[in-house]
């Protein structure tokens, strides 16, 4: 393949799912960032030497719901989110916008 065929991943959204502000576009990188989540979760957790059922009693919730979220199947709240943190991993969650 020739750096003329490559593509940068912002190119290719574009393309193939439209610009930012396009309801597919949109769908597409809500999903990314649910997954991102539910990916920190599981790798954060692993790091720690934890169990799903663990980081659950921590947070005061189900291994199930733990599971749902690591693997995208469930939105996790912020508020939740935040439990996951401080509660279960002992951090601190800080969000930022960007515009």
């Amino acid at each position: 393949m020739t750096a003329k065929n490559l593509t940068t991943l912002d190119a290719f959204k574009e393309k193939n799912f439209g610009k930012r502000g396009t309801k597919e576009r949109d769908e597409l990188e809500d999903g990314y960032n649910n997954f991102k989540i539910g990916a920190l979760i599981h790798y954060t957790r692993l790091e720690l030497g934890m169990t799903q059922e663990e980081l659950a009693e921590k947070v005061g919730t189900t291994k199930s719901y733990i599971s749902k979220i690591e693997n995208n199947l469930k939105e996790t709240r912020i508020s939740t989110l935040q439990k996951i943190v401080e509660l279960g991993f002992g951090g601190r969650l800080e969000l930022s916008i960007k515009i």
